[in-house]
């Protein structure tokens, strides 16, 4: 089963353009990565820049419409991600509980849909999906 832990770092939201984490921050996190790949269960993961550097595209009317960062209504954001391969969600929360995160930070747990989820219908019309992850070409 693959979960994505998605990190909310209290206060990112107000974060300026190029803030950056502490070294300090840096390699105990890298400790918590170290664990997981050893383990067998890191996929991938990756931080993410503040929210000022962003933007974001809405659909009001079935237009585009492109908003700069940073966003004046958001109250959580995400500061970034690992994508876990785990055999249960209870194994998620574990390896989620070990994360050396702050006071000011919250890990979200989400499991991935798998196309087995799923009904037939579904499945058929997402045809060719699971090539799409492989990085097969279409044709």
């Amino acid at each position: 089963m693959r979960f994505m832990m998605l990190m909310i770092p209290g206060g990112y939201e107000t974060a300026a353009p190029g803030t950056m984490p502490e070294a300090e921050r840096v390699a105990e996190m890298m400790a918590y990565n170290k664990a997981l790949q050893e383990a067998g269960v890191l996929i991938t993961l990756d931080g993410l820049h503040p929210p000022s550097m962003g933007a974001r595209v809405s659909f009001p009317d079935g237009k585009p419409v492109v908003t700069d960062g940073p966003f004046a209504e958001s109250k959580e954001v995400l500061g970034g991600y690992w994508m876990i391969d785990v055999a249960s969600r209870d194994e998620a929360i574990a390896w989620a509980s070990r994360c050396p995160a702050s006071g000011s930070e919250v890990i979200e747990i989400r499991q991935v849909q798998e196309m087995a989820d799923f009904p037939d219908d579904v499945r058929k019309a997402a045809e060719g999906f699971d090539d799409m992850l492989a990085g097969k070409h279409a044709g």
